[in-house]
């Protein structure tokens, strides 16, 4: 029987469909060995589309990895996918993510297609089985994980276990409010995910062009124009040291030491895994957020938790939807 897996990562800016292994491939830590990772086809999700186009272009990418050489079948396919979504009953809900990507039911047709057993998570709970299976949260019985993507959804591993809430929406902390105004982020102005996604840096990036002014800012002179800015372009020009970027991440950091403060009271995790834009950008997010932090947090709950990047990397939504598909298997 074939030990093969497909993972497949529903993001607001990319696909990634994963052709994986369940025998244990090499170590990511000392100690520790996740699926092997056999091959990957990436391509954008062009939300401006519809779903429709971009499912196809997942089928097709399934069935290029099914007609590889050496691969006799696969048994079973995992859906990693931003929230809100029905995991039980496999229907994608409404991810502010994926305009138009309202109650599509992904887990039927996909296995109605390919006759194997199919599961769908949300992204934010399966990165944080991930990581607490095989990267920064190993060994926590409390634990967060934070996507910090194109948007920003908490995965909450509690008591041991993940807690998804009685209807899969727990861990939507990028709804939270934490400014009356700012960046617009899961529909709401001033929002967690307004201030901390990479949606939420290009809007406040773009507004922070528009003031520039005169100044002599290489990154306002090079967007000034009405060239699209990203998140990973804020990073780039921060890592230059640009002051207007520093200052978008500075302000974006503060926030993030808001957002954390409150699920430290909370919650009184013992660790909180970041992913995406912090392991990319994290030198220049943590030090406004810790101070944040230290000033915010009830002492006895601060003191037991840290903050981190995820051990993943850029690997962590290739790893998390293999996880799916292991679920998959799993209760099929």
């Amino acid at each position: 029987m074939s030990d093969l897996l497909i993972g497949i990562d529903i993001g607001g800016t990319k696909c990634a469909v994963v052709l994986g292994s369940n025998v244990k491939g090499s170590a990511v830590i000392p100690g520790n060995t996740v699926p092997k990772i056999l091959d990957r086809i990436e391509f954008p999700t062009k939300t401006e589309e519809g779903p429709e186009q971009a499912i196809i272009s997942i089928e097709n990418a399934v069935k290029d990895h099914l007609h590889k050489p050496k691969v006799n079948g696969i048994r079973s396919i995992g859906i990693s996918c931003g929230g809100p979504l029905d995991s039980k009953k496999g229907i994608i809900l409404s991810p502010p993510n994926l305009p138009g990507w309202n109650n599509i039911t992904i887990v039927s047709r996909l296995k109605k297609k390919f006759g194997v057993p199919v599961a769908l998570q949300n992204d934010a709970n399966a990165c944080a089985l991930a990581e607490w299976k095989w990267g920064a949260g190993k060994g926590c019985r409390n634990m967060i994980f934070l996507t910090f993507g194109t948007g920003l959804g908490a995965g909450l591993i509690l008591d041991g276990r993940l807690y998804s809430g009685t209807n899969d929406m727990a861990g939507e902390v990028g709804h939270i409010r934490l400014e009356n105004d700012g960046p617009v982020g899961y529909g709401k102005k001033g929002s967690f995910e307004g201030f901390c996604s990479g949606g939420g840096i290009a809007l406040y990036a773009e507004e922070k062009i528009r003031t520039c002014g005169g100044r002599s800012s290489d990154f306002c002179k090079e967007f000034a124009g009405g060239k699209p800015v990203t998140a990973r372009d804020v990073c780039i020009y921060a890592s230059k040291g640009a002051e207007v970027s520093l200052g978008i991440l500075e302000s974006s950091g503060r926030r993030l030491g808001m957002g954390l403060s409150i699920l430290i009271d909370i919650l009184n995790p013992e660790r909180i895994v970041i992913g995406s834009i912090f392991t990319r950008c994290g030198e220049y997010l943590k030090p406004s957020a810790e101070l944040v932090i230290d000033k915010e947090v009830l002492e006895a709950a601060g003191r037991v938790c840290s903050v981190v990047p995820a051990f993943l990397g850029e690997t962590i939504g290739d790893y998390a939807s293999l996880g799916v598909s292991l679920n998959a298997l799993d209760n099929s």
